[in-house]
């Protein structure tokens, strides 16, 4: 059995990552043209503007719940917890994310895919968005018991994971899809 992981190292842990992909965001994607953020790959294959646009609808659907159960518990006076306990369906499903997108595809539910194979480039000032509100939250969670504040999943409304298991899933799944599209960058410059 592994020792309990702190959920102060947790928490820097998601929030270092959420650095990462902002830096990955300014380099690789910023300077892009519209023609560079819009390209796919090939047939059926996402642009990293469709990859952008997945991550901005998934973060919209799951960013305002997670700000209202932050707040919720803040006002009942929710004191943190010194270590992280995960569920064991949200472990499942971070594994699964974790899991390499080239072995393991998840396919997307259509209410999640990417609107258009033309996007604007708001669609990374989106993002960039929604990764500031991301790190806000990260910071906000650890003035509270995260293991005890619990977020509705949009697609399987039934599960209701704990907020530590959803922050490390949205932090993974952004980290799956920026992989993916750093990937349709390296495929085009070789």
């Amino acid at each position: 059995m592994s020792a309990a992981t702190r959920t102060t190292d947790f928490l820097d842990a998601l929030a270092a990552d959420v650095e990462r992909v902002r830096e990955i965001t300014n380099r690789r994607f910023r300077p892009l043209t519209d023609d560079q953020l819009n390209r796919g790959p090939g047939p059926g294959k996402w642009s990293v503007g469709q990859c952008l646009e997945h991550l901005n609808i998934v973060g919209g659907l799951y960013l305002p719940v997670i700000s209202r159960k932050v707040k919720a518990a803040k006002e009942r006076g929710s004191a943190p917890a010194d270590t992280v306990a995960h569920g064991f369906f949200g472990r499942k499903m971070t594994e699964a994310m974790r899991a390499p997108a080239t072995e393991k595809p998840i396919k997307s539910p259509q209410q999640y895919a990417p609107s258009g194979s033309r996007l604007p480039r708001t669609v990374i000032e989106v993002f960039s968005r929604q990764l500031d509100e991301l790190s806000n939250l990260i910071e906000q969670a650890r003035r509270v018991n995260a293991n005890a504040v619990r977020i509705p999943n949009p697609i399987i409304p039934l599960l209701i994971p704990r907020l530590t298991d959803v922050l490390e899933l949205l932090v993974e799944h952004i980290k799956r899809h920026i992989g993916q599209a750093e990937r349709v960058l390296d495929s085009r410059e070789l």
